[in-house]
């Protein structure tokens, strides 16, 4: 048997599909590796010539790995893959038994292509990664892979963010994660919900009660406010699974932050909490701190950039880090940026009680005034972009705090904090 290059020029000759240049370069690179083979062909490569993938080049690359055993993650995001494309991926999911890790973010894939692929993981017993963001498959579109959920024991990693879910695919999501014993990641962030009262968040709450398999939710864009926290927290008390809980882009202010310190206090498993992007202000920000200096031990991450936080808040979130040494990465920008906090942040960073790599600020002094300066550091760092050549060597990124199985084969783990077993 040939190279996986030979392969695909023998394809593209039998099918009469033209070659792209792209692949061919990529696929040459694959030559003489060993063990597990991931395959980047993004569309948003900068290092490289790219001509985006179409799909044409999606049927070559279905007919080319239908039978390879090494190919393990596949990377098609920022391309012109439509529905047809799709058709092609899912008769590759259909007769591949390698393939763990599929990503399709950010492609032009509808509800169609998103029942091809749902029928496809009804049998598919080997893929465990399934990245669809930025697809706008809609409501009917989700509603097929909420339904393969039922079916489907293997796949443990789904991101359907940004496919612009509705409330009755939601709760679909909800129903069938309540049984649903194979998933660990989830992310739903940015439905497009237009009702007020906050009927997802009481369903995905339900579910979390009886769900104790997933371990890592992204409701991101949900307009969750204060009341949808609160009944979260209610639920989460009786849940000891989860361990990354996203919640950025809210409108979660003080109140919201006071129940999620309240449940802080009495949780055991939360390594990981993002609240970029809401409102808690120094009230909240003085609840969380409590919680952390005084009652919690397990949480290892908390992101509150762009929150109104002044400095009277930012100064005891580092108190709290003074006593709190399970707490290592912390990340603050955006928010009210005043020299008692910078000088509180920088005695942090100059202690080594909290590493430069670790947070989204650096010291700097001016005239003996102490500032911080931004540094592109944060939870999702990785989550639209990942080094195509070379590794990144920084784990102050997305991969390198979440739980979900796609990390593993798209971005280093070198020095991350991912939690243990």
């Amino acid at each position: 048997m040939g190279s996986i290059k030979e392969r695909y020029s023998v394809i593209c000759s039998e099918f009469q599909l033209p070659t792209n240049p792209y692949i061919l370069q990529v696929l040459e690179n694959t030559e003489g590796q060993k063990g597990e083979i991931v395959i980047k062909l993004t569309g948003n490569n900068r290092l490289l010539p790219v001509q985006m993938l179409t799909d044409e080049d999606a049927l070559a690359l279905s007919k080319t790995l239908c039978n390879n055993v090494s190919v393990k993650a596949l990377d098609l995001r920022y391309n012109k893959i439509t529905d047809e494309g799709a058709k092609h991926l899912a008769d590759l999911l259909q007769e591949n038994v390698a393939l763990q890790s599929l990503n399709l973010m950010s492609n032009d894939i509808t509800a169609d292509g998103a029942q091809f692929l749902g029928k496809s993981l009804h049998r598919n017993k080997t893929l465990k990664a399934l990245r669809m963001t930025g697809n706008k498959m809609g409501n009917r579109g989700a509603m097929h892979l909420a339904s393969m959920l039922q079916i489907n024991s293997s796949l443990d990693d789904l991101d359907i963010s940004d496919c612009d879910l509705a409330t009755q695919s939601l709760i679909a999501f909800a129903i069938v994660l309540s049984s649903n014993k194979s998933v660990r990641a989830i992310n739903l962030s940015r439905p497009l919900l237009f009702s007020q009262q906050e009927e997802t968040t009481l369903h995905l709450a339900r579910m979390l009660t009886v769900n104790q398999h997933l371990q890592e939710l992204h409701l991101g864009k949900h307009a969750m406010r204060d009341s949808g926290v609160e009944r979260l927290c209610e639920a989460l008390r009786e849940n000891c699974t989860l361990r990354y809980l996203d919640l950025r882009c809210n409108s979660i202010a003080r109140d919201g932050a006071r129940h999620l310190a309240d449940w802080l206090k009495q949780n055991t498993s939360l390594e990981i909490l993002d609240l970029s992007s809401n409102r808690i202000e120094d009230e909240g920000a003085a609840h969380l701190s409590q919680a952390l200096a005084l009652q919690n031990s397990t949480l290892r991450a908390l992101s509150i950039p762009s929150n109104s936080i002044g400095s009277s808040g930012l100064v005891l979130l580092a108190k709290a880090m003074s006593t709190n040494f399970s707490l290592s990465h912390i990340y603050i920008w955006g928010n009210k940026l005043e020299e008692p906090a910078c000088v509180a942040f920088a005695s942090l960073i100059k202690s080594g009680r909290l590493r430069e790599e670790d947070t989204d600020v650096s010291p700097y002094e001016v005239d003996g005034r102490v500032f911080l300066a931004e540094v592109f550091h944060g939870l999702r760092r990785h989550y639209y972009w990942t080094p195509s050549i070379g590794e990144d060597g920084d784990p102050a990124s997305n991969s390198a705090l979440t739980v979900s199985s796609e990390a593993r084969f798209y971005e280093g783990t070198k020095g991350c904090i991912a939690p243990s077993d």
